[in-house]
């Protein structure tokens, strides 16, 4: 495989959708060691790095993306390897059961419509945003929870709740990682949610939903765990909060501020902190 193909499916950017995968584990009930590696294997290094690896095909971009800084040219092998990926992951879904390889297929089709010209979802800012939101969030919440203790789980409240909860914060956190990539997506003809809102507008949008994501999993803690679960929760946020805060008046003297160093951190800081927060839930 060539190295610019291995870069541009950005494994390790699939660290900064784990909180997802670790968010439903904690939730869901009856999943054992084996179930738990393969679906966390499937997702991270395969599906996710399929769908970037045709998103970064069909974009062809030249300045930075999401993982990559400088992203170098794609070749006809990065369109291959995403297609083979994304077969392998259903194949090895099938082995879970077939209701989980059939939305991994329903995943990577929809993926696929966000990026290719015939479709281009990404063209589309507001559809683009709730596909994104609800494919990322909710849809693959569900997808773990089913993976792990069978289609009944889907008919559970508690676990339906935390699927809309998912794709709340996403809502919210996929336009930040559109931000700096204004002057290149205007450039292809993409009008991405964030182009449309304006690099404040985006950060007032995110925090908008943020503000009720957090009350929202709050009422979810204390309703389904205790109080002591929900300052736990709000815990682990602050850093998020601090870091969004500071870059905010940062890009409010500046808005070139708005780059993708900055992006990334958040990315980041988000990643670690929500990972940590739901891998205690899990062992607690």
């Amino acid at each position: 495989m060539k190295k610019s193909t291995l870069l541009h499916l950005r494994i390790p950017f699939s660290f900064f959708l784990s909180p997802v995968f670790f968010f439903a584990t904690a939730i869901v009930s009856g999943y054992n060691a084996e179930n738990f590696w393969l679906v966390f294997f499937i997702l991270h290094f395969l599906l996710y790095p399929a769908s970037n690896g045709y998103n970064s095909y069909f974009d062809k971009d030249e300045g930075s993306i999401g993982g990559l800084k400088h992203p170098p040219k794609v070749t006809r092998e990065l369109f291959y390897a995403s297609w083979i990926m994304d077969v392998v992951a259903i194949a090895l879904g099938w082995w879970i059961c077939w209701q989980f390889a059939l939305m991994l297929l329903g995943y990577g089709l929809v993926s696929k419509a966000y990026s290719h010209p015939a479709i281009r979802l990404k063209k589309m800012p507001i559809i683009g945003w709730l596909a994104a939101g609800v494919f990322q969030g909710y849809f693959t919440f569900l997808m773990v929870c089913l993976a792990f203790s069978g289609p009944e789980a889907l008919s559970d409240l508690k676990i339906q709740f935390a699927g809309v909860l998912s794709t709340l914060l996403l809502f919210g956190s996929y336009p930040m990682t559109q931000v700096y990539q204004h002057e290149e997506d205007a450039r292809r003809g993409d009008r991405t949610i964030s182009l449309i809102l304006g690099v404040l507008g985006t950060f007032h949008f995110t925090a908008l939903f943020f503000s009720v994501s957090v009350l929202l999993f709050a009422f979810f803690f204390q309703l389904y765990y205790d109080t002591w679960v929900v300052f736990l929760f709000i815990l682990a946020l602050s850093p998020i909060l601090l870091f969004f805060l500071v870059w905010y008046m940062q890009v409010r003297r500046n808005p070139d501020n708005a780059d993708y160093q900055r992006t990334m951190w958040l990315n980041f800081i988000s990643g670690v902190c929500l990972n940590v927060f739901f891998i205690w839930l899990i062992a607690s």
